[in-house]
């Protein structure tokens, strides 16, 4: 099995997220940058984004600012989605129909709620047991990037009992150190994202990869 992140990965929605997140934080009398957004909250679930933004570039731990910046956040995301059109990342699908044809199981996991990451599987006309096999989202677990419990929810699903099987895809740092905390056979970063390589590499994955296409060459030398 290999679990993909989604925004930056196999989604390419020019970053509206973290560009909604940034907004959202700065109406509240911040102003930070978007690689500060990016470097702090990429592949988190968007509450835990704004708390990790807050506390590392403003000292602040205030819950209840938190959670009023994500309840902007969300309302904002939503009027953005339905306005601006999505893709797939540089042959994502056809990256998934040749691990469909080796008998891979291709599942989407994200720091997006199950609504946000609906509708952009929707707007990319996806769809499960097509195109992809499962989804795995922030609010399916307790517990989010980068601890295990997304990757160990889609091993469940799928009856697989050992992680050394199963690898894992992502643009961000977090992506890697979730995919390693779940014992994951690969990990591998992916530049088309978040982080760049070098960002990456202090994660230290297995592999950091351009194209998604390049992720069956890893594959084959294993």
């Amino acid at each position: 099995m290999v679990v993909f992140d989604m925004a930056g990965t196999t989604v390419n929605e020019n970053n509206v997220v973290y560009k909604t997140l940034r907004k959202a934080i700065n109406e509240a009398g911040f102003n930070f940058t978007l690689d500060e957004v990016l470097a702090q909250g990429a592949g988190k679930e968007k509450l835990q984004a704004i708390k990790s933004v807050l506390n590392v570039y403003a000292n602040n731990t205030d819950d209840a600012l938190a959670n009023s910046i994500y309840q902007n956040f969300i309302v904002q995301l939503a009027d953005a989605y339905a306005k601006i059109e999505i893709f797939e990342q540089a042959n994502a699908s056809q990256l998934f129909a040749a691990l469909k044809k080796r008998g891979i199981l291709v599942v989407l996991n994200t720091g997006y709620n199950r609504q946000t990451a609906l509708s952009l599987i929707s707007k990319l006309g996806w769809q499960t047991g097509v195109d992809f096999d499962g989804l795995v989202t922030a609010t399916d677990v307790s517990k989010n990037r980068p601890n295990p419990d997304m990757i160990w929810h889609a091993m469940q699903q799928f009856n697989i009992t050992d992680a050394k099987t199963v690898a894992k895809v992502g643009d961000s740092i977090i992506d890697i150190e979730e995919g390693k905390n779940a014992g994951c056979g690969l990990n591998i970063g992916i530049t088309s994202g978040a982080h760049t390589s070098q960002q990456l590499q202090t994660a230290n994955p297995y592999k950091v990869i351009d194209n998604l296409i390049e992720l069956l060459a890893v594959l084959d030398n294993q």
